[in-house]
């Protein structure tokens, strides 16, 4: 099993550029990259977050 880091909101909304309140706004509509959620702390795999990318190309 490869160790992945987990991203948190801020270090995702810093990578990808938008604000930390759309990811809070994708996970409450739903429509958002897959998260893991422990107790009150989101995380975000790199991997789940490339691939709603992937599935969200135009």
């Amino acid at each position: 099993m490869v160790e992945e880091k987990l991203l948190t909101t801020k270090e995702l909304s810093e990578w990808m550029g938008i604000a930390k309140y759309t990811l809070v706004k994708y996970r409450m509509r739903g429509c958002g990259p897959h998260f893991i959620k422990i107790g009150r702390v989101v995380r975000y795999r790199l991997q789940d977050v490339k691939d709603w990318l992937e599935s969200n190309k135009v």
